[in-house]
């Protein structure tokens, strides 16, 4: 259906629930967890409790401004794709101006709060990665080239590094490993995504890999890419930021990835892209869940268990 077709419907008939809506709040729920790990990961003991509710805060508005700018963006795009055309702005029960100011509010309320309770660098990487997913991503590179998702997934590759910034001041090589791992894991993941949603994608006119070059080419980058993620996240072991304990969490959970990659490259299962799409969410829930495990026992080792009679 075309934009053009859409049914008017009165700017009155958006409520409370559309402006949460326009925030994704599942996604930006899996951002907090990852920098929550981030946070927990930069200091040897617990970090402190009002840093960790100031900056969760913080970046989680941040993170929503973001998501509702890609609204206002996106909306015509929205209106044609299945997937997203009951969206507030693309089914129009909202108007535009209302959305932009709404994404305006949580963006200088999340920016302001990490610059008043947390620090600046914090507050300017959490900026830099909101400018770059939505203007440097959604409004140009989704619309310019087929390895959008690629280019653009530093900017959601961010949350682990702001999470440790917050508790550290500093940035260093473990929150960039971290980055690293989000940056990997991003394609397999999203492309298996619009593998399901091709046809949605060549309609709007949206260069997804499996609209440019198919989707036997885009099945192989899966693939590829999920043994690049393998390969990566085993590098907090290699470097000696993790331990046994997610060593071995960690490659059951690959095991598992790879099961799901394996089928969607091999292309016999129609179902296959999409069901590995919602397992790589898990997996990177698990991943970052083993790797917070793992922080914590080797504490215990080298805090508590010494001090035990």
């Amino acid at each position: 259906m075309r934009v053009a077709e859409l049914p008017v419907v009165a700017p009155t008939a958006w409520g409370w629930r559309d402006l949460v809506t326009l925030g994704k709040p599942r996604v930006v729920a899996v951002m907090l967890v990852c920098a929550l790990v981030g946070m927990a990961l930069a200091t040897p003991t617990l970090p402190s409790p009002a840093v960790v509710l100031f900056g969760l805060l913080g970046i989680g508005l941040a993170a929503s401004g973001a998501a509702a700018f890609n609204h206002v963006v996106d909306r015509r795009l929205d209106a044609m794709m299945l997937r997203t055309s009951r969206r507030p702005l693309a089914a129009q029960r909202m108007p535009s101006p209302i959305a932009l100011g709404w994404a305006t509010l949580l963006s200088v309320a999340g920016i302001g709060l990490l610059l008043w309770q947390v620090n600046a660098l914090t507050a300017w990487l959490t900026l830099g990665s909101l400018i770059g997913y939505a203007l440097v991503y959604t409004a140009f590179l989704k619309h310019a080239t087929p390895q959008n998702i690629v280019i653009g997934g530093v900017a959601g590759a961010a949350p682990p590094l702001l999470g440790w910034t917050a508790v550290a001041g500093q940035a260093g090589p473990e929150p960039l490993l971290l980055v690293l791992i989000i940056f990997a894991w991003t394609p397999p993941h999203f492309w298996a995504l619009a593998l399901h949603k091709r046809d949605e994608y060549a309609r709007a006119g949206v260069p997804m890999l499996p609209v440019t070059h198919g989707e036997a080419f885009t099945r192989l980058q899966v693939w590829l890419y999920g043994w690049l993620t393998v390969a990566v996240t085993l590098l907090p072991f290699v470097i000696g930021m993790s331990g046994a304990v997610y060593l071995v969490g960690v490659m059951a959970l690959n095991l598992r990835f790879m099961v799901w990659n394996f089928r969607v490259w091999r292309g016999a299962d129609p179902k296959a892209p999409l069901a590995a799409f919602w397992f790589s969410i898990r997996y990177i829930l698990g991943l970052f869940g083993v790797l917070l495990l793992d922080h914590y026992a080797q504490a215990w080792a080298l805090w508590v268990a010494p001090a035990l009679p």
